[in-house]
């Protein structure tokens, strides 16, 4: 489907719900804000797992521009689970190469995938409004299926009272007001947030002096499809660029701007086209699509959980897009939290376990917010000497392997590692890979036909690499096996032992040997029974 018809299409148009004539509010087990990326993969994620949730957005389409377009592995992975992975892939541009440019010559280039054996690439570009239609598609077809998923569009939160059992909201729609209750209430409404000011709550972090143009531009070139990033090009000379191709033609353009600038002379056409004139030569043929200019900032909430109201995605943090790591980061906040939610709202775990979301989620936008700001800090120096130090460093590393990991275009997107988290137990096998020790995401590895994280699935999983092992039961928990042997690209991401993976196939235990008592015990501190 092409662009402009998916913009002008309403996909969940309004629809008067008998909640809006009830007596008194309704009451929901989950209510999501916000059907972009991170909400829709979170009702999508409930639904599949037969919890009942109700989406709220005041629009009835999918967002205008590409937005998003940078989506890595990881998230894939979680698409995977999910149902729509193998959409997104067939849809998007595949690539896994990266060059640095000095002027107008190369530096180095770069392979954030070099070895084999996974389903999936580094990363994929994608228009976010693709994005999102896929998603709206495939949740129209577990709802179909008779998965509990309402979608209400034109539905706008206009107050939110937030108490120690649930939230009241009160939303506007084309045909007046009405109120419903959450028992849990996530709020995936943007950096923006609504939920976030009617709260009171606000961001900390640092607003960066510059400015970047984003040009969505039409066109057919011979560029390669990799990742392009300029220092000093000369067509921007003083500044950098970027360069990403998208399907139908579409090609992203970031040209940095400076501070001082009028961001809305600076997107009118007058402007843009020369500045994309420039950098593409006279002889190039294209077409505007979206033009956005946006700011360098890293912010976080203090915390993103308050009462049974829950932030995710860019409501609960914001970063540079360098790098990639806003809506993937968002797409692993629902990952964490929608397993965590589900045994809270089963009764099989208490509802502390939903602190260890706040805690492992607070430190990945930390870990992203950190090298975003270092990032942005290169990219854009705030004094000669800083300017210096970093002209040093792009011109030792085209000829020297030494100072290539000193530039920094954007650290690209890569999973979070929950190190120190409340849920891990202390590692039984401190010789076995370090990629694959508690806390770590699940490395994937070929398994004959397959692959190894389409077995694990989104359940608790004993891993048994090349040794015994049964299945275990605890509480409401069951831990089926998924025994594998300790050779290949297995033996070499896990060794061989027995492991405990989490429902968001993340390491939560590993021993070298079997033991029943041990793997209860660390299913009992993986749902915060015990710490």
């Amino acid at each position: 489907m092409q662009a402009q018809k998916i913009f002008e299409q309403p996909l969940y148009a309004y629809q008067r719900h008998p909640d809006q004539d009830a007596p008194d509010p309704a009451r929901h087990p989950v209510v999501i804000i916000g059907a972009g990326p991170v909400g829709l993969t979170a009702a999508i994620d409930l639904g599949q797992q037969g919890v009942p949730v109700v989406v709220l957005d005041d629009n009835d389409r999918v967002s205008s521009g590409s937005r998003a377009i940078c989506f890595a592995k990881r998230p894939l992975e979680i698409f995977d689970r999910l149902g729509v992975g193998q959409r997104l892939v067939d849809r998007g541009v595949i690539w896994n190469t990266g060059r640095v440019f000095m002027g107008d010559k190369q530096v180095y280039e770069f392979n954030l995938l070099p070895e084999t054996g996974h389903k999936r690439p580094a990363f994929i570009n994608l228009q976010q409004y693709h994005l999102e239609h896929d998603l709206l598609t495939r949740l129209q077809d577990l709802q179909a299926e008779g998965a509990p998923i309402q979608l209400r569009g034109k539905t706008r939160l206009v107050a939110v009272d937030s108490h120690d059992s649930h939230s009241r909201l009160t939303l506007d729609t084309p045909e007046g007001r009405y109120q419903i209750d959450a028992d849990w209430l996530i709020a995936c409404d943007g950096a923006s947030s609504p939920t976030r000011s009617m709260l009171g709550l606000d961001f900390r972090g640092r607003v960066f002096e510059d400015n970047f143009l984003i040009a969505d531009v039409i066109m057919q070139a011979e560029f390669p499809t990799e990742r392009w990033f300029w220092f000093d090009p000369p067509f921007n000379p003083g500044q950098s660029a970027l360069l990403h191709k998208q399907p139908d033609g579409v090609w992203r353009i970031d040209l940095q701007l400076g501070w001082d600038i009028d961001k809305e002379a600076e997107k009118r056409p007058e402007k843009v086209i020369p500045r994309i004139r420039a950098m593409l030569g006279e002889g190039v043929d294209f077409s505007l699509e979206w033009v956005s200019v946006y700011t360098f900032q890293c912010r976080r909430m203090e915390s993103f959980r308050h009462r049974r109201v829950i932030f995710a995605g860019d409501s609960a943090h914001q970063v540079s897009p360098f790098g990639a790591r806003g809506a993937n980061s968002g797409i692993q906040d629902a990952d964490n939290l929608v397993w965590k939610l589900k045994l809270v709202l089963d009764g099989h775990a208490p509802e502390a376990l939903l602190d260890s979301y706040d805690a492992e989620r607070l430190h990945g936008a930390d870990e992203n917010i950190l090298n975003s700001t270092r990032s942005t800090d290169f990219i854009t120096p705030k004094s000669a000497i800083s300017r210096q130090f970093r002209d040093a460093a792009l011109h030792l590393s085209e000829r020297h392997a030494f100072a290539r990991p000193f530039v920094n275009s954007g650290r690209l997107s890569v999973p979070c590692t929950y190190d120190g988290s409340s849920l891990n137990t202390p590692d039984a096998m401190p010789d076995g890979p370090q990629r694959s020790h508690p806390g770590s995401p699940c490395p994937d590895a070929p398994l004959g036909d397959g692959f190894l994280l389409d077995r694990l699935g989104g359940r608790f999983s004993l891993l048994a690499v090349g040794v015994e092992a049964e299945p275990v039961s605890h509480g409401a928990i069951d831990a089926d096996v998924v025994a594998v042997p300790a050779t290949g690209e297995i033996a070499e991401r896990y060794g061989r032992g027995v492991y405990l993976v989490r429902p968001d196939q993340h390491v939560a235990a590993r021993w070298p040997e079997f033991d029943r008592d041990a793997v209860e015990t660390a299913i009992s501190r993986a749902i915060g029974e015990q710490k």
